[in-house]
C-alpha cells in the first residue's frame, strides 16, 4: 500500500529499552513528522541517542513498539531491518569517518557496500553530494586533514548518499567554532527540504538547532517531557521545560549531585 503522508514516519508506542538490566527509556510514546526537522533536546543522560538507536533498530526495545513508516522494527527480520535501514541516514557524534579512507571513499563506501551502481555513476553521485555540503574539492583529503566542521560536512555528505527518506544527527554541532556551527545548522536545514526529508536532530547547541526546527521534543530520565512547536516550548509552565528551554542553571535539574546533608559530610553537628 502507497504510505500515508499525513502519519507520522516514525512513531513510539510505550517504549521501554536500555542496556543489561538498566532501563533507559521508560514507557516513551513519540512521534516523528514527515518533511520536518525535529529536535530531540533534553538534559544530560535523558535519553536521546538510546532513542535514536531504537529508531534505527540498532537496539531492541524491552516492550512497546518501534514503527517505521507503519512497520514494528522488532518484528523484522535481518533482511527487513536492513533494507528499512537502507531508508535512513545517520551522523553519528564525532563525525566518525574511515580514517584510512579518502573523503571520496567515505562517502562512496555506503554506495559500494548496499548498491550494484558502476563507478562512473558512483564517482558522480558522490561529487554531486560533497558540492552539497561545500567540499567536492576536498575529495582527496584524509580525515586528519580535515578540520571538525569539515569532517561534519564529509559525514552528513555519506549520510545522504543514498538519498534516505529519514535522516538521524547526533551531536552534530559540538566542538565546532562558531562559523562552523552555523554553517553545520543551516546545511540540516537546507539539505532536508532540497532532498524532502525527515530529520531528527539531537543537539545541546539550543540556540543554532532551535533556528533550524520545526518542532522540539523534550526528553528527561527517559520519558516524554514535551513534545510541539517551539513557541510552545519556550511559552510551557513545565518546570524542567522551562529550564532547559531558558538555560535555567538551576530548576529541577539541579547543580549538585543527590547527597547527604554537607554538615553530616564534614563532621559538623
Amino acid at each position: 500500500m502507497p504510505p500515508d503522508h499525513n502519519a507520522p514516519l516514525l512513531e513510539l508506542r510505550d517504549v521501554t529499552a536500555g542496556y543489561g538490566d538498566r532501563p533507559v527509556l521508560d514507557k516513551l510514546s513519540l512521534s516523528i513528522a514527515r518533511g520536518k526537522v525535529t529536535a530531540l533536546v533534553g538534559p544530560m543522560g535523558g535519553g536521546k541517542t538510546t532513542t535514536l538507536r531504537v529508531m534505527g533498530g540498532q537496539l531492541r526495545v524491552w516492550a512497546g513498539q518501534a514503527l517505521f513508516d507503519g512497520q514494528d522494527l522488532a518484528s523484522m527480520d535481518q533482511k527487513q531491518l536492513y533494507a528499512a535501514r537502507r531508508r535512513m541516514g545517520a551522523l553519528f557524534q564525532m563525525a566518525a569517518l574511515f580514517a584510512d579512507m579518502t573523503v571520496f571513499e567515505n562517502v562512496a563506501f555506503p554506495l559500494r557496500e548496499h548498491t550494484e551502481l558502476s563507478e562512473p555513476l558512483i564517482h558522480d553521485i558522490v561529487l554531486m553530494k560533497l558540492n552539497a555540503v561545500g567540499l567536492r574539492c576536498a575529495r582527496d583529503l584524509m580525515p586528519s586533514e580535515l578540520s571538525g566542521g569539515m569532517a561534519r560536512r564529509v559525514a552528513t555528505a555519506r549520510a545522504v548518499v543514498l538519498d534516505p527518506e529519514l535522516v538521524m544527527y547526533d551531536e552534530p554541532f559540538s566542538g565546532l567554532d562558531p562559523i562552523s556551527l552555523n554553517i553545520a545548522a543551516r546545511l540540516v536545514r537546507d539539505l532536508n527540504d532540497a532532498m524532502g526529508l525527515t530529520s531528527i536532530l539531537v543537539s545541546h547547541e539550543l540556540t543554532q538547532t532551535l533556528a533550524v526546527a520545526d518542532e522540539v521534543i523534550v526528553l528527561d530520565q527517559g520519558k516524554l517531557a514535551f513534545q510541539g512547536s517551539i513557541d510552545q516550548a519556550r511559552a510551557s509552565s513545565d518546570p524542567l521545560v522551562y529550564q532547559y528551554m531558558h538555560e535555567q542553571p538551576d530548576g529541577p535539574v539541579r547543580f549538585h549531585y543527590p547527597a547527604v546533608d554537607l554538615g553530616q559530610d564534614f563532621g559538623i553537628a
